[in-house]
């Protein structure tokens, strides 16, 4: 009887050190769940370069969702102008900890196209992205690039269709080009032809909403 009783400690204890990680995230959020915020990871586009504070989508974005919904999520910007895939990527996995997100938005290969990286190391680092976004529970939201005609079409085409190929093979939302509807309009692009305006601001949001709100509900 004594030797039964042993063993029944004995197991007690074990589970309760199994346990302990759940029970310990009880009290509270764990990564990615309903409510958490939106992490948006870009370049300039998101990054409001050159228009001023507070007008671009991403701020726009934040103020949508306050008008909208009684309990919204709270935006996290973490763009940085000039940045590239590999530099996010090294970036991501301490703002996942930090931030907790529920929706992360991958706004990024701008940089990488223009500076002639090869798709497949481009999708490379788009795909590591979002298993670690998976892994932290947060949904994932892929926002598609064009580039110049001078690039030549068999580039051009293969960049593009990385963002499809990935949003499928791993279940992600989908926009598959940002600058839809602003790309070579007049007034809405900035004199580097690359930086959308303060004006298309709003665009870009009509762009990245429909996409977008549907990885907000439970």
């Amino acid at each position: 009887m004594v030797r039964m009783w042993a063993r029944i400690v004995g197991l007690l204890a074990v589970a309760a050190l199994l346990l302990a990680p759940v029970l310990a995230c009880a009290g509270g959020r764990p990564a990615g769940s309903p409510g958490g915020p939106i992490l948006v990871l870009g370049d300039s586009l998101s990054a409001e370069h050159n228009i001023p504070a507070g007008s671009g989508w991403v701020s726009l974005l934040g103020k949508r969702l306050a008008q909208e919904r009684p309990r919204p999520p709270a935006v996290v910007n973490a763009s940085i102008s000039g940045e590239t895939t590999a530099g996010a990527l090294a970036r991501l996995p301490d703002l996942l900890r930090k931030h907790q997100p529920s929706v992360l938005v991958i706004e990024l290969g701008g940089n990488d196209a223009l500076r002639g990286l090869s798709p497949a190391q481009l999708r490379a680092n788009l795909e590591k992205m979002i298993v670690l976004a998976d892994g932290a529970g947060a949904r994932v939201l892929l926002l598609g690039i064009d580039i110049p005609p001078n690039y030549g079409p068999a580039y051009r085409e293969r960049i593009r269709r990385t963002y499809a190929e990935l949003a499928q093979a791993h279940g992600a939302g989908l926009v598959p080009f940002l600058l839809e509807g602003v790309a070579l309009q007049p007034g809405l692009m900035q004199g580097d032809g690359i930086h959308p305006t303060a004006a298309a601001q709003p665009r870009l949001l009509d762009n990245v909403w429909p996409a977008l709100e549907p990885l907000l509900r439970p």
